[in-house]
C-alpha cells in the first residue's frame, strides 16, 4: 500500500510555471507507475501524464504535450509535474495516483488504485 501527498499548487498568471510534487510513503515505490490527473469544477477527472516505474517512459495528454513534464526520483519517493506556459484552462485540482506494476498507457481514473487528496492550481488570465 502507498500513501500519496501532493504539494506545490497555487495561483499563477497565464504563461507562468508551477512545479507539483507528490510524496509517497509505503513500500516499493519504484514498483508503481505514477500518474497525474486533474479535475476542474463540474468536469470529470482527466488524465494529464504518467511515468513508468523506472522513469524511462512517459505519456501525456495531448492538451499538455510540450508544456508539462512528469519525472520521478525513486530515491526520494517523489514524482513531479513541471507545468510551463500555463493557461486558464489548466486550472483544476491536480491529483497524483499510483498503480502497482501499472502501465503508462492507462489513462482512466479506474486504472489507478491509490490517490492523493489533490492540490489546487489556479491560473489567472
Amino acid at each position: 500500500q502507498v500513501q500519496l501527498v501532493e504539494s506545490g499548487g497555487g495561483l499563477v498568471q497565464a504563461g507562468g510555471s508551477l512545479r507539483l510534487s507528490c510524496a509517497a510513503s509505503g513500500r516499493a515505490f519504484s514498483a508503481y507507475a505514477m500518474g497525474w490527473f486533474r479535475q476542474a469544477p463540474g468536469k470529470e477527472r482527466e488524465f494529464v501524464a504518467a511515468i513508468s516505474w523506472s522513469g524511462g517512459s512517459t505519456n501525456y495528454a495531448d492538451s499538455v504535450k510540450g508544456r508539462f513534464t512528469i519525472s520521478r526520483d525513486n530515491a526520494k519517493n517523489t514524482v513531479y509535474l513541471q507545468m510551463n506556459s500555463l493557461k486558464p484552462e489548466d486550472a483544476a485540482v491536480y491529483h497524483c495516483a499510483a498503480e502497482l506494476y501499472g502501465s503508462i498507457w492507462n489513462a482512466l481514473p479506474r486504472d489507478y488504485h491509490y490517490w492523493g487528496q489533490g492540490t489546487q492550481v489556479t491560473v489567472s488570465s
